[in-house]
């Protein structure tokens, strides 16, 4: 007697009327369901169709990207067809001229394999970015990759300025920015009371300055007003920071005032290597604190404009309000509020080495004097040409002239990424742990923590166009937490294979595993084959190749009678297994899933084979697109079927991705329909650009001296359910952050998230891409 779940046998004739009707009647709920969402499509066109859009055709899904590759759609997406560059070939970016910056998170240390072992723990990555494509990084450092990337040579039409002058190239560099190009009187560069009181200047009648001494300042000064440098030095007493040494220096950089001062508290240290104080410098010195602030009030007159390099700390060391302050660290800008050290500026502009190491500690009256030139020379050249005599030295930018006689007007930039798009006027920036990054160093932002990276992305008022954010807790922690990586990613990889397993038996006494292999091939490709033999009975364990053949298997083969004796058919019994069914709901609910459909085209006498025990070679029944397409077309509109097996193979499974997700719930909803007509459905589980999920669990894995491959099965099985949870609270974490991430990007924005991947000697695990524009709300 059959078990109600055995598998059909041919259909009888006097079912074809029936089957036909239900055939229409599904199609009808087809068309209804299309249409309605025809409807709703078009409610939304209006705002979708308009915008940028990134998405990986079926046919190059499947196929790894590398550095180079990912850089192609950064190129195009900055500069598009306008510059010279032609969409990738892999990829499709539409309405690329919308897009307004980009966006490249690189996270060290994570594998394709830890993504979709943590999928659940994942909820910010696997929902916000809907395209996903295995990555196989061409070099260790990708971040300077990026950066360093080259161009092809392009128009010198698109880097042409109008009255061949850089105003509109440089527009974005951050002196033009907020000084313009013109040449203007030192009161354009004077300090306004908004700006002190933001960047932390002693303010009158502003809290924690109640006991600061005021000079006698003007209200309002003017181009003629006299110039004044102005330098302190410190050292560290009880109560902090306190003066040892101030100087002043007239507009002719002559020394007006250099005193030593005697700290009111004790000295805890002297800080000679910055300072040049000593105790013996100290020891015979009187003058105090009020005497220095009575002297600065006598000598400077009431317009007198006070210079300075980051002068409010002097100012707040001299416990001294002045109204009216140049700041040259201000002055000559860098990207996200850095600043240049006064010793890198002296040295590029004023062609002067100051704060030597042959000298011990800093020379203020030096370093005033420094300060005053710098704004001096800034004011007398403008800021427009300081940026084109300093562009290399200080800001990165390299502009050669074109030689050829059609383009002597246009300036030629060299053909690296971050170099042309700067060249445009488009800042660059890069933020994470120190490294040997192909960027100039004003353009670098370096923390120690992952945190600390994302609270100064976030703070930023204003993005750059190229940012590349580095996140790296992750991959130290692994490194000092997990001492054995090898085996933490076999157990990963354990993990993954175990969601394709089944175990099922008992078979008949003599049941071959090539039988096991042609029963289960029913469901889908079958990769590894284990026979359990006991004493009195016969077991298998069969991997399956696609989460949804074992899905499958446990939904038909589960009770069916194999030659008269009923077949149980099961997943793992493990500690890992606990919650598949969560991940297994959450992967059918995957964006990359949303419209695709997994079938499987059975023999029509497959269950008297079975039963019989005959011989199945010669009644094989594979499929066609052709076929699969007139059979699911009824359902909705096919936009491609794939069928992955090899030339020359025969095949019996496919995906099938409809047009709308409509067309898919059609489809499962006439799965008894299609069951009639020897096809077996589900909804797709794995993600499309994976051809094998199996594959993606299996290392590409060396091979030692002794002819042994480097993995050792009984630990790769091992389950340490606490190291397990401690990575699934990193995962959690890492995922809220780069969600954080993601929501403070501007719209239009194209995000990008490279998981890295793992290589040792043991194998190479490979990394993961995941790409989105992120859409206005």
């Amino acid at each position: 007697m059959e078990s109600s779940s055995s598998l059909s046998s041919s259909p009888s004739l006097c079912n074809t009327k029936k089957r036909k009707n239900t055939a229409v009647g599904a199609h009808e709920k087809a068309k209804t369901l299309k249409t309605e969402q025809e409807g709703d499509e078009a409610l939304q066109s209006g705002r979708l169709s308009r915008s940028p859009r990134v998405s990986v055709p079926l046919d190059c899904l499947q196929q790894p990207i590398t550095l180079n590759k990912l850089t192609e759609l950064l190129h195009y997406a900055a500069l598009g067809r306008t510059g010279g560059i032609k969409q990738p070939s892999w990829c499709r970016l539409r309405h690329q001229k919308k897009v307004e910056g980009l966006n490249v998170v690189i996270v060290e240390g994570l594998t394709q394999s830890h993504f979709y072992k943590h999928y659940l723990s994942l909820r910010q990555l696997r929902t916000k970015y809907t395209t996903r494509v295995t990555f196989t990084p061409s070099c260790n450092n990708v971040a300077s990759g990026i950066f360093s990337s080259e161009l092809p040579k392009m128009d010198c039409v698109y880097f042409s300025k109008p009255d061949n002058d850089l105003h509109s190239a440089l527009k974005g560099h951050p002196v033009i920015s907020k000084f313009g190009t013109q040449r203007r009187g030192l009161t354009a560069y004077v300090l306004t009371q908004e700006e002190m009181i933001k960047k932390h200047y002693p303010v009158k009648g502003m809290p924690g300055f109640e006991e600061f001494v005021s000079t006698d300042s003007v209200d309002c000064v003017t181009d003629s007003s006299p110039l004044y440098g102005l330098d302190c030095e410190m050292c560290l007493t009880e109560k902090g920071h306190e003066l040892t040494r101030v100087s002043v220096v007239d507009s002719d950089g002559n020394c007006v005032l250099d005193n030593l001062v005697k700290p009111k508290n004790r000295i805890l240290n002297y800080l000679t290597k910055f300072s040049g104080i000593t105790a013996a410098m100290l020891q015979p010195i009187t003058t105090t604190l009020r005497d220095v602030q009575e002297k600065l009030r006598m000598l400077l007159p009431g317009d007198a404009v006070l210079v300075g390099h980051s002068i409010n700390n002097d100012l707040i060391a001299l416990k001294l309000i002045h109204q009216h302050v140049i700041d040259t660290s201000l002055l000559y800008r860098r990207e996200f509020g850095q600043r240049f050290k006064l010793k890198v500026l002296a040295e590029t502009v004023l062609k002067r080495q100051i704060q030597t190491e042959e000298k011990k500690g800093h020379n203020p009256s030096e370093d005033a004097a420094a300060a005053l030139e710098l704004a001096q020379y800034f004011i007398k050249t403008g800021p427009r040409q300081v940026v084109e005599r300093h562009l290399e030295e200080l800001w990165g930018y390299t502009i050669e002239e074109e030689e050829s006689s059609d383009c002597k007007s246009a300036p030629t930039p060299s053909l690296r990424f971050a170099d042309i798009l700067q060249l445009l006027g488009r800042s660059v920036a890069f933020l994470g742990k120190r490294s040997d990054v192909a960027l100039n160093l004003s353009n670098q932002q370096w923390y120690s923590s992952d945190k600390e990276v994302l609270e100064s992305f976030k703070r930023q008022t204003k993005h750059p166009f190229l940012s590349v954010v580095q996140f790296s807790s992750f991959s130290n922690h692994l490194k000092r937490r997990f001492l054995h990586q090898e085996q933490l990613h076999r157990s990963l990889c354990a993990y993954l294979r175990d969601m394709c397993v089944v175990f099922a038996g008992p078979f008949p006494a003599g049941f071959s595993e090539r039988q096991v292999r042609r029963l289960f091939h029913c469901c889908g490709p079958v990769g590894r084959i284990k026979m359990l033999h006991t004493s009195v009975r016969v077991h298998a364990e069969v991997e399956f190749e696609l989460l949804e053949g074992a899905t499958l298997a446990l939904k038909t083969l589960n009770g069916l009678n194999v030659q008269g004796q009923p077949m149980k058919v099961q997943r793992p019994m493990n500690e890992s297994m606990l919650d598949l069914d969560l991940t297994l709901d959450a992967l059918t609910g995957d964006t990359l899933n949303t419209s695709h459909l997994y079938a499987v085209k059975l023999n029509p006498s497959v269950a008297e084979c079975i039963k019989s025990s005959a011989k199945l070679t010669d009644t094989r029944s594979t499929l066609s697109e052709e076929t699969v397409t007139e059979t699911f077309g009824h359902f909705g509109t096919v936009e491609r079927v794939i069928l992955p097996a090899k030339p020359g193979k025969h095949t019996r499974h496919a995906c099938i991705k409809f047009e709308s997700s409509e067309g898919k719930h059609a489809a499962l909803s006439s799965s008894k329909y299609l069951r009639q007509e020897n096809y077996l459905i589900c909804q797709s589980l794995t993600p499309p650009h994976l051809p094998s999920w199996v594959a993606m669990a299996t290392p590409v894995t060396t091979i030692r001296g002794d002819g042994e491959t480097a993995e050792d099965e009984n630990t790769a099985n091992m389950y340490h359910s606490s190291q397990d949870l401690e990575m699934d609270h990193m995962m959690k974490k890492l995922d809220s952050r780069l969600g954080k991430l993601f929501r403070s990007l501007p719209d239009s924005t194209l995000s990008v998230v490279v998981l890295l991947g793992h290589t040792s000697v043991n194998g190479h695990f490979p990394g993961l891409c995941l790409m989105e524009v992120k859409q206005g709300s």
